[in-house]
């Protein structure tokens, strides 16, 4: 990748999918979006989801706060909402700082 600029989008893991699986082009877009669905619906009903060796999404509140609109520079409140926060496993963060990843850094999900 080096300084490149990289973006993986669904139908760059469908086609993923469809070389690695014997299964048909429609099949492997269906396989991205059922995935996809399953990670909303388990934010939506609880709120986090695991992935062993990837990392974590989880659901979190944000309060009310003020905020400045930058066109005008008045004050304004921002409402309060529900974002969605992603915390790398310890294997991903090694991954991607090319580190070596020792035995029982897949289990690891507490960091």
């Amino acid at each position: 990748m080096g300084n490149k600029r990289y973006c993986l989008t669904k139908a760059d893991l469908a086609d993923a999918i469809y070389a690695t699986l014997p299964v048909d082009k429609q099949k492997a877009a269906q396989i991205v979006e059922d995935y996809i669905e399953l990670i909303k619906d388990g934010l939506a009903d609880d709120g986090k989801v695991m992935l062993s060796g990837f990392g974590s999404y989880e659901v979190k509140f944000k309060p009310p706060r003020r905020g400045r609109n930058p066109q005008t520079g008045e004050s304004i409140i921002l409402r309060a909402r529900r974002v969605v926060k992603f915390k790398p496993s310890q294997l991903l963060r090694k991954a991607i700082n090319g580190q070596p990843v020792e035995a029982g850094d897949e289990d690891d999900m507490s960091e």
